[in-house]
C-alpha cells in the first residue's frame, strides 16, 4: 500500500484534475451510444488511451466465434463496424499484480425526448449532478478509470503491474464485448467494473435471458370473430403462464444465497409487444419480448428449459395456445462475489480511506459483466462506482461528489493492487 504521504499526493491528484475529469465525462455523454452506434464514443475513448501512451488494441466483435461459447448471447444485429477497445500500460519491469478497468460504452434507448427535462445528449451538471444518458450507467465510470490511472502518474508513480482499459460494447443486451475481450486473451488478477452502485460493491446478482414469444392464431373478419383465434388475446394468456413462473422462482428465493431477504429478486419483464395486421381481422399473430432472470447457480440451459416447458403446455390445454420462444440476447448466468478475496479487502481499505466509512456489499437484480469474470476466468471481479438516479429512465443522472470518490478509490487501489514505483 502506498505511504501516507503517498496517498495524499495520489488523492490531491485526482482533485487536481477533476474539472478536466467531468469536462471529459460530458463529452462522452454527447455521444448518443445506442446498440450499433458506439462508434464515435469509441473514437474518443480510443484518442484518450492512445494519448496516454496506452499500447492499442481495436476489433470488431466475431458473432461465430463468440457463439463457440457458452456464456454467448446470441446476436439480432449486425455486428459490422461494432468494436470494443482495449488500452493496455506495461511497467518496465512487471513486479506487481495485473488488473482490468472494464467499462461499457452502449447506453439503452432514450425513450421519448418530450420525457427528459432537457436533451438526453445535453449532458449539464445541475446541482451536483451530471445528467444525461450513460451518464451514471455507465460513463461516469469509464471516464473515472482513465483519470484514477492519470492521477497515480501525476503524483509522480508508476504502476508496477499490467494494467487493461477495456471499454466495451453490447453489456446492455447480450454481454458479448466483455466475453469478446475475454476470448481475446485478456486476463488479469482481478477486475474492477465502476458501474453506478451507489458507492457500493455488488456481492452477488441475477443472470438474464432476453427471447421473444410468438403466438399464433388463425385470422378471420371480425364479423366472424368467434370461429378465429385471436392471437393478441392470447399472449396475454402466455404472459401469465410465465408469470406464473417468476411467482415460482421467487417463492424460492430462500434457497439461494444473497437472495433470501430479497422481495422479488426475480423479475419477469414484457418489454415490447405487437401483433396483428388489420385493426378489422382478427389477430393472427401476436410477439412479445421479454427479459427473465435466473438465480447464481442456475444454469442459463436449465432456466431456458423450464420456460420452453411452461410455453409448450399451453398448446396442451382445453384451448391450446401455440406459443414458440426465441433466444434474442442474453443467455447469462449469475454470479456471487465470494468474500475474502485479497481484491476485495484491499477495496475495503481504499474505500475507508476516502469514503471515511466501511465499505458496503449488496445484492442485485440486474445484469451485470462481472458474471464473465467470475464464471469464466476465475476472477475476482469487483463492480463497485458511483450513486446514480434514473438509470435506464427519463432524466439520468450521477453524483459529481460521488464519481470524485470513487475515481479517488480505484486511483489507491491502482496503486495497492499494482504497487507504485517513483518516477525518476
Amino acid at each position: 500500500m502506498p505511504t501516507e504521504e503517498q496517498t495524499r499526493r495520489i488523492l490531491d491528484a485526482v482533485d487536481a484534475a477533476f474539472d478536466a475529469q467531468l469536462a471529459f465525462t460530458q463529452d462522452l455523454v454527447r455521444h448518443p451510444s445506442l446498440r450499433t452506434r458506439e462508434g464515435s464514443a469509441q473514437d474518443l475513448l480510443y484518442a484518450a488511451m492512445a494519448g496516454r501512451g496506452l499500447e492499442m488494441d481495436r476489433w470488431e466483435l466475431d458473432p461465430a466465434e463468440l457463439a463457440t461459447h457458452e456464456g454467448f448471447g446470441p446476436v439480432t444485429v449486425p455486428y459490422a463496424d461494432m468494436t470494443n477497445v482495449v488500452g493496455t500500460y506495461r511497467p518496465a519491469a512487471e513486479r506487481g499484480r495485473s488488473l482490468i478497468l472494464n467499462g461499457h460504452v452502449d447506453v439503452v434507448p432514450e425513450g421519448p425526448a418530450e420525457a427528459w427535462s432537457r436533451s438526453p445528449w445535453d449532458a449539464p451538471i445541475i446541482d451536483g449532478w451530471l445528467y444525461g444518458r450513460g451518464a451514471g450507467d455507465m460513463k461516469a465510470g469509464l471516464a473515472a478509470n482513465l483519470f484514477a490511472f492519470d492521477a497515480v502518474r501525476a503524483a509522480g508513480f508508476d504502476p508496477a503491474g499490467r494494467i487493461h482499459f477495456q471499454s466495451v460494447v453490447e453489456e446492455e443486451c447480450t454481454g458479448n464485448g466483455s466475453l469478446a475481450a475475454l476470448l481475446r486473451g485478456y486476463r488479469a488478477d482481478a477486475v474492477i467494473i465502476p458501474e453506478p452502485e451507489e458507492d457500493m460493491l455488488v456481492r452477488a446478482n441475477v443472470g438474464v435471458l432476453w427471447f421473444k414469444v410468438r403466438v399464433t392464431g388463425s385470422p378471420t373478419h371480425v364479423r366472424e370473430m368467434g370461429s378465429g383465434f385471436n392471437a393478441i388475446d392470447a399472449a396475454y394468456t402466455a404472459m401469465a403462464a410465465l408469470r406464473e413462473v417468476e411467482a415460482k422462482w421467487n417463492a424460492d428465493r430462500a434457497s439461494h444465497r444473497y437472495f433470501e431477504d430479497l422481495d422479488h429478486p426475480i423479475n419477469f419483464n414484457f418489454g415490447r409487444i405487437a401483433g396483428g395486421d388489420w385493426p378489422s381481422s382478427v389477430p393472427a399473430w401476436c410477439e412479445f419480448d421479454v427479459r427473465a432472470a435466473i438465480y447464481p447457480g442456475t444454469t442459463a440451459e436449465a432456466a431456458w428449459a423450464e420456460l420452453q416447458e411452461c410455453l409448450a403446455g399451453l398448446g396442451r390445454g382445453e384451448a391450446p395456445i401455440h406459443a414458440e420462444a426465441t433466444r434474442t440476447g442474453f443467455f447469462a448466468e449469475g454470479y456471487v462475489l465470494e468474500p475474502g478475496s485479497a481484491a476485495e479487502a484491499l477495496l475495503e481499505r481504499t474505500h475507508g480511506q476516502v469514503f471515511g466509512r466501511d465499505l458496503e456489499s449488496f445484492t442485485t437484480p440486474g445484469y451485470l459483466d462481472g458474471r464473465v469474470f467470475a464464471l469464466y476466468a476465475d476472477t475476482p471481479a469487483l463492480v463497485y462506482g458511483p450513486v446514480s438516479e434514473a438509470i435506464h429512465g427519463f432524466d439520468e443522472r450521477v453524483s459529481v461528489e460521488s464519481v470524485r470518490r470513487i475515481t479517488k478509490s480505484i486511483a489507491l487501489f491502482i496503486a495497492g493492487w499494482c504497487g507504485i514505483e517513483e518516477r525518476a
